[in-house]
């Protein structure tokens, strides 16, 4: 059982990721994201989740160092954009992005969407930052099956991570069946479908007996799903009251109620024609 903010689980290639962390899609550059991270740091948050089209590194990185936490307890991710897809241009992004974050090397790196041909490219650029050690692991994001399969007939490295919308109305179980047996690690973005949930009544009900939120209740059935969550927010309280999850565990019952709750519905784009920001 995931029993603290510090607790880890092991990469498929030995590499320690947090179980929990904090996202900051839309959270502004400036104040509003440097405090947002300083504030998750300092309640001991290890794991920071951004992406270069958030336009926010900067801040991220300001916040890090800010902290004043060593470098080596934090666990930084960001994404390359589809407009940067391809093997030159992704090395140009990670350098940039690296620059912006004020850091030398990260801890996971991803491909933020599939799009439609450049995926492969882009992962040999993924694999030789890996093997030239400026990034500990490399993964991709809102990759469906067939991506994964496609992606796996050529790539040297398995990705470590495949970050996907994860909610209870979308469960993604044949999904995350695949990535089990593949041994990627499963990670959600918008676990509490940025806010949709939170009037849901089998989750209030659910929330009441364990005198939980039921924001609380959807990030502790992620973990009790082997599913690494990154919720966002910008208030220190609520940062504070997410990461509240570590003193009580769902019933078998209680998570199989929740999982029911799925009906494949997305707040965010369909991976399989989502081709905003590609050329």
């Amino acid at each position: 059982m995931v029993s603290s903010l510090k607790d880890t689980v092991t990469l498929h290639n030995g590499v320690k990721m947090p179980w929990f962390g904090l996202g900051v899609f839309k959270v502004e550059e400036g104040s509003q994201v440097v405090e947002s991270v300083k504030a998750a740091i300092k309640n001991g948050y290890r794991s920071i989740d951004t992406a270069a089209i958030y336009q926010n590194e900067e801040g991220v990185g300001k916040g890090i160092k800010e902290a004043g936490v060593p470098r080596e307890e934090l666990f930084i991710t960001s994404k390359v954009w589809n407009s940067d897809q391809g093997y030159e241009k992704t090395l140009a992004a990670f350098d940039e992005t690296l620059r912006k974050l004020g850091l030398d090397y990260l801890d996971l790196y991803l491909i933020h969407w599939p799009g439609k041909d450049k995926y492969k490219d882009t992962w040999r650029a993924l694999e030789k930052l890996y093997k030239d050690g400026r990034v500990k692991a490399i993964g991709v994001s809102n990759f469906n099956v067939h991506h994964l399969e496609s992606l796996l007939e050529d790539a040297e490295i398995k990705p470590m991570v495949n970050q996907v919308e994860f909610h209870p109305r979308l469960t993604q179980a044949e999904l995350r069946d695949y990535c089990k047996k593949q041994g990627i690690q499963v990670e959600a973005w918008s676990p509490l479908m940025q806010g949709k949930l939170l009037d849901d009544q089998v989750l209030t009900d659910i929330a009441k007996k364990y005198n939980k939120s039921v924001a609380q209740v959807i990030l502790r059935w992620d973990l009790q799903n082997e599913v690494i969550t990154i919720p966002k927010s910008i208030k220190e309280h609520r940062i504070i009251e997410n990461a509240d999850i570590f003193d009580f565990e769902l019933t078998a019952e209680d998570i199989e109620k929740i999982n029911a709750l799925n009906k494949d519905e997305r707040v965010g784009p369909d991976p399989d024609t989502m081709v905003h920001g590609f050329e």
